[in-house]
């Protein structure tokens, strides 16, 4: 199994292949994200809602300021999603107040942060709060973009049909070092608790990106299958599909439903029949990493294997494609890129120090 990113394995695409070569995340400017709060606020209560546009910072890092300059401890800052530190994003977090305190905010100073909005509500942030993520983001074509006609039928497939919901390269990390750090982690070095929890996410999700590959090649990514668990959009709800009819399949035709893969631990897979039986086989090709979320006591769920991407509208400049679109909580924009460029980011190499 290799680790570098750009050696990761070329998962299946579902749209054709790539029209062109890219570079993303050139600049922050060039990859904006936009959190969608899924909140009601009360308007009172012990917690400030900030509303946050960080440029080359990251969610955490912002997170322990916010609690420095509030002084409060760390547990007592929340926010909904990690945002990559290589863009522009605006995102929520919330922060308790202290009993009697007065408002600290109009005194922020931290370097790359700017405070939009402030609300007040009786409770604190939670992982998964938000709704969807708005995105605005370059490719930046390393010829002069051609092929106008036919990156605009492929933005209108990706718009109708959806894109395989791959996990992004960023959770393998840099050099894929998280998934040597599951290696480790599997091996019995001892992690803090933080890496533990990343080195079991890549895990998992290589082995998903796996499953999604092989029914994107065996083109069932986006339809229901008999022993599928299925999705229902927009929510955490899953049911198991005994037998498939042709409501079921005109419901997922309308991503109303999505067939999901196997996250995997104990109890994997939770699929049955013939699809159980795929996982089984992709999954058999990485045993010391399928032996160690067994032995970490890792429980198995599912992630939906089609991606629906929303309100998508693009410009095409001689050298960038500009692109807009909405993605569900937990979605990554690289996946929908991909299907379209061939995509060098370029944060990657500013890390490996390459460019400044």
């Amino acid at each position: 199994m290799t680790t570098h990113p750009g050696a990761l394995p070329d998962w299946a695409r579902a749209h054709g292949a790539p029209l062109f070569a890219a570079g993303i995340r050139s600049r922050p400017c060039d990859f904006v994200v936009d959190e969608q709060l899924a909140i009601e606020f009360s308007g009172e209560g012990e917690h400030d809602y900030l509303h946050v546009q960080k440029t080359g910072a990251n969610t955490q890092w912002v997170a322990r300021r916010l609690a420095r300059h509030a002084d409060v401890a760390l547990v007592d800052v929340g926010f909904s999603g990690l945002k990559d530190r290589h863009a522009e994003t605006r995102q929520w977090f919330s922060v308790r107040r202290k009993p009697g305190a007065s408002d600290p905010w109009s005194t922020l100073d931290i370097e790359g942060v700017r405070i939009l909005e402030l609300q007040r509500h009786r409770r604190k942030l939670r992982r998964g709060a938000h709704k969807s993520n708005a995105f605005r983001i370059a490719l930046r074509a390393k010829e002069p973009v051609r092929k106008h006609d036919e990156i605009a039928e492929r933005l209108r497939q990706i718009e109708s049909f959806g894109v395989p919901n791959y996990f992004g390269e960023q959770r393998f990390g840099f050099e894929g070092g998280n998934l040597d750090l599951a290696r480790r982690c599997f091996k019995g070095d001892r992690l803090s608790r933080d890496k533990r929890s990343i080195a079991i996410s890549a895990a998992r999700s290589f082995i998903f990106n796996e499953i999604l590959a092989a029914r994107v090649a065996g083109k069932s990514w986006n339809r229901i299958c008999r022993g599928d668990v299925a999705n229902l959009d927009g929510s955490a709800s899953i049911f198991t599909v005994t037998e498939v009819d042709d409501k079921l399949q005109q419901r997922c035709d309308e991503m109303d439903i999505h067939p999901t893969g196997s996250l995997w631990g104990k109890d994997a897979p939770l699929v049955s029949h013939d699809i159980a039986e795929l996982e089984r086989t992709v999954a058999s090709r990485f045993p010391e990493l399928i032996e160690g979320l067994q032995s970490v006591s890792m429980d198995a769920s599912s992630r939906a294997l089609r991606l629906p991407v929303r309100d998508l509208r693009w410009e095409i400049d001689p050298d960038a494609l500009w692109l807009e679109f909405r993605l569900p909580r937990g979605g990554y924009a690289t996946a929908v890129l991909r299907e379209i460029a061939s995509v060098e980011d370029m944060s990657w190499r500013r890390q490996a120090g390459q460019v400044r």
